[in-house]
C-alpha cells in the first residue's frame, strides 16, 4: 500500500522544496534557502496559507517590488557561487509579469532561481478575473506565456497531480551547472488550493549531486597542442572559473607556465589582483594591461566564458590572423565559440589536466607581464589623483563637456569631486573581505578597471544583462549570502531612481547593506554614448524645463528610510565617512557628488560596435557613422 498525504497544491508545493539538497565535492546542503514573497490575489490564499502552516526552515521575506526582490534573490545565488537559492512568489497579472525582467537577467548569468508567478484560473469559469489578459484568438494565453523565452525551463500547472513531474524536471535544470538558470513554474491561482493525495514519498529528502564533467583525453591532448605551439598565451577567467571554484588551479598553471590572466565581469576575483600575472579586466571595459595582453597574444584560454561583445570588445579586441582559441567550459555551445579548441568540462579539472600536461612548457614573455601590469598601476594612480580646475579642466571623457559647463555641474552640485578618485579611495578603505555590488551605468567600467580584489569572490558585477535598479536590491540579496561581511552597493542616480525598494527590506529584517551613491545628476553612461557617437546630449541630463541642472538630496531620502546617512564631497570627507559606515549596525548610505565625465574611458583595443543612424542631418553623427565603418572594415570580422 502506498503512503499518501492530503495536501494542496501549494503545500505540496512548499512542502517538497524544503528537501532539495545539493552535493558539490561532498558537501551537502539544503538547496533552497528561502522564499521571498509579495502577496496578493493569486498566491496569499494558496503559496501564503502553505507558508504559514508548512514552513519547518525556510526563510520567508517579505519583498518590496517583485523585479527587486527577484534581483536579491538573483544575488544570493550569484555570491554562494549558485550552491543555494531563494525561490521568489508573486501575485496574478502585474506582480508576475515584474518578475519577467528577473528571469531574463538570471537567464543571461546563467544563475538558478525558482520563479512562482501565480496564474489565472485552470477553470476560466470567473474568467476574466482581476488584472487578466483575454486574447481573443487563444483563450489558453496568459501573462505568464511571456516567460517561456526567458527561462531555462518553464511549465503551467492547472492540476495538482502535474506539480510533481514538473518541480523534478525543474530542480534537475536549476542544478545542472550546463543549464543553471531560471525555472519558472506557473500555478493556476484555483489550483494551487486544490487538494490532492500525493504519495508521500515526492517528500522524501532528494540529494541533487553535481559531479564535476571530466574532461575528455582527446580534448586535453588537443588543447595541450595548441598551448604548446603558442608563445604568448593568454588566459580569459569567466564566471564558469569561479562557479568552478578553480582559483587555485588558476594560480597554479599561470605561476608555472608564466601565462598572464585577465578577467571578464563574472570572472574578476577568482583570481586576486596582487597575484603578479593577474592584469585585470579585459575588453571595452578592461585595463590596458589586460587588453594589450589579449591584442598581442598568439593563443587565448577562455575559461567559462560566453565571449560577450564587452569582452571581445565586439570581436575587435583579437588578431584574427595569428590567434587561435582553446575554450573550457561546461556548456558545450559556448564552447564552440569562435572555432576553438573545446574542453566540455569542468574548469577546475580541466585546469588540473593542462598543468599536469604542459610540463617542460614555459611561454616566451619576459619580464612583460610586470611591465605592462606596472604602467596600468601608475595610470591608475593618475586617475586616484585628478583633480579638478575651473579655469582648464580636461576631463577623461573629452570633447563633449566645455568648461563652462563642467563649472556649471561643479556649482549646481556644489562638487569638484571626481568620479574615479571617489572610486579608488573607497577601494583603498573598506576592508579587504568586503563585498562590492554593481550593474549599471559607468560604474561597471570603474569596476573593471579600477577595483584591485584582495580576497576572492569579493567582486559581485551583473553585466550578464546589466539590469538598472539591481545595485541596491543585490547588496540584499549578496548580504543574505556572507551576513559576517560587509557589503557595498556601488550605484549611481540613475540606477538608484530606478530601483532602491529593498532598502525597505534590509532596514525591516536587520541585515546591515551599505549604499555608495555616485551622483552626477544623469545617465552619465549614456550621455558619453550619445555624444561620442555624434548626438547633441538630449534626455540623458537631469535637468529641469528650466534647464538647471538637478541636486537631489538622496541622503535624505535615505534617512527617511531609516538609513544611517552621509555626504562626502571630497576625499576627506569620503574616509570618515566610510570609517563611520564600518562602525554602524544600521545600513548606511553615503551621497558623493561627482563631476560628469569624470569616470574611467576605454583602453588599447577598447571599441563597442553599437548602432548608428547611416544618414543624418548632424554631420557629426554622419562622422561616427562613417567611423563604425571604417572600424568594422579594419578590424571586425563575422566570428562564429
Amino acid at each position: 500500500m502506498v503512503d499518501k498525504i492530503r495536501l494542496t497544491t501549494a503545500q505540496a508545493l512548499v512542502k517538497f522544496i524544503q528537501n532539495q539538497y545539493i552535493n558539490i565535492d561532498g558537501e551537502e546542503i539544503p538547496f533552497v534557502k528561502g522564499i521571498f514573497s509579495i502577496y496578493g490575489h493569486g498566491n496569499v490564499l494558496g503559496i501564503g496559507e502553505a507558508l504559514e502552516n508548512y514552513n519547518e526552515r525556510l526563510d520567508d521575506f517579505q519583498g518590496k517590488n517583485e523585479q527587486g526582490m527577484g534581483f536579491a534573490a538573483i544575488a544570493f545565488a550569484k555570491q554562494s557561487l549558485r550552491k543555494q537559492i531563494y525561490a521568489v512568489s508573486a501575485s496574478a497579472g502585474p506582480g508576475s509579469a515584474n518578475l519577467v525582467h528577473v528571469a531574463a537577467n538570471a537567464f543571461a548569468n546563467n544563475i538558478p532561481i525558482l520563479i512562482l508567478p501565480a496564474d489565472t484560473f485552470a477553470t476560466r469559469q470567473p474568467d476574466p478575473v482581476l488584472q487578466q489578459l483575454e486574447h481573443a484568438h487563444d483563450s489558453s494565453l496568459t501573462t505568464n506565456d511571456a516567460f517561456r523565452s526567458v527561462s531555462k525551463f518553464f511549465d503551467r500547472v492547472q492540476r495538482p497531480e502535474q506539480l510533481m513531474s514538473s518541480l523534478i524536471r525543474a530542480f534537475e535544470v536549476m542544478t545542472n551547472p550546463e543549464t543553471a538558470g531560471p525555472a519558472t513554474v506557473a500555478i493556476s491561482q484555483d489550483v494551487e488550493g486544490e487538494a490532492y493525495d500525493y504519495d508521500t514519498s515526492f517528500f522524501r529528502k532528494r540529494v541533487h549531486y553535481i559531479d564535476r564533467k571530466i574532461p575528455n583525453q582527446r580534448e586535453i591532448n588537443a588543447a595541450l597542442d595548441a598551448i604548446k605551439k603558442s608563445e604568448r598565451p593568454v588566459i580569459i577567467a569567466g564566471g564558469g572559473a569561479k562557479y568552478s571554484e578553480a582559483g587555485t588551479e588558476l594560480r597554479e598553471i599561470s605561476k608555472k607556465y608564466n601565462i598572464p590572466i585577465v578577467e571578464t565581469h563574472a570572472g574578476k576575483s577568482v583570481v586576486t589582483y596582487d597575484f603578479p600575472n593577474a592584469l585585470g579586466g579585459v575588453g571595452i571595459l578592461g585595463t590596458s594591461a589586460a587588453n594589450r595582453a589579449v591584442s598581442q597574444a598568439d593563443l587565448i584560454i577562455g575559461i567559462g566564458t560566453r565571449y560577450s561583445d564587452f569582452v571581445t570588445s565586439s570581436k575587435t579586441g583579437f588578431d584574427w590572423e595569428t590567434q587561435q582559441f582553446v575554450n573550457i567550459n561546461i556548456n558545450r555551445f559556448q564552447a564552440y565559440k569562435l572555432d576553438a579548441v573545446t574542453i566540455v568540462a569542468d574548469a577546475k579539472l580541466a585546469l588540473q589536466a593542462l598543468t599536469t600536461g604542459l610540463e617542460g612548457y614555459q611561454t616566451k614573455y619576459d619580464g612583460e607581464i610586470q611591465k605592462i601590469k606596472e604602467e596600468w598601476d601608475k595610470e591608475r594612480e593618475r586617475l586616484h589623483n585628478t583633480t579638478f580646475n575651473r579655469n582648464n579642466y580636461e576631463p577623461e571623457i573629452k570633447n563633449h563637456f566645455e568648461q563652462e559647463i563642467m563649472n556649471d555641474y561643479a556649482d549646481a552640485l556644489n562638487t569638484e569631486f571626481t568620479q574615479t578618485d571617489a572610486f579608488i579611495t573607497i577601494n583603498d578603505h573598506v576592508d579587504d573581505d568586503a563585498i562590492v555590488v554593481g550593474s549599471a551605468g559607468s560604474l561597471p567600467g570603474d569596476m573593471q578597471r579600477l577595483w584591485n580584489a584582495t580576497v576572492e569572490n569579493t567582486f559581485h558585477l551583473e553585466y550578464g544583462y546589466s539590469s538598472m535598479g539591481y545595485e541596491v536590491s543585490g547588496t540584499l540579496g549578496a548580504k543574505l549570502a556572507a551576513p559576517n561581511q560587509e557589503v557595498y552597493s556601488l550605484v549611481g542616480d540613475g540606477s538608484f531612481i530606478m530601483l532602491h525598494s529593498e532598502l525597505v527590506s534590509a532596514i525591516q529584517e536587520n541585515k546591515k547593506i551599505n549604499i555608495l551613491l555616485f551622483d552626477n545628476s544623469g545617465f552619465g553612461c549614456i550621455n558619453n554614448l550619445q555624444m561620442d557617437n555624434g548626438s547633441l546630449s538630449a534626455g540623458t541630463e537631469f535637468r529641469t524645463v528650466n534647464n538647471e541642472i538637478m541636486n537631489i538630496d538622496y541622503a535624505k531620502i535615505g534617512e527617511g528610510y531609516g538609513l544611517t546617512t552621509y555626504k562626502a564631497n571630497n576625499r576627506e570627507e569620503l574616509i570618515r565617512a566610510l570609517e563611520a559606515a564600518k562602525k554602524e549596525t544600521n545600513s548606511t548610505l553615503i551621497e558623493m557628488k561627482v563631476l560628469p565625465k569624470t569616470m574611467t574611458d576605454g583602453y588599447e583595443s577598447s571599441w563597442w560596435n553599437v548602432g548608428v543612424a547611416e544618414v543624418s542631418e548632424n554631420e557629426s553623427v554622419n562622422k561616427a557613422y562613417e567611423a563604425r565603418m571604417k572600424k568594422l572594415n579594419e578590424d571586425g570580422r563575422q566570428m562564429y
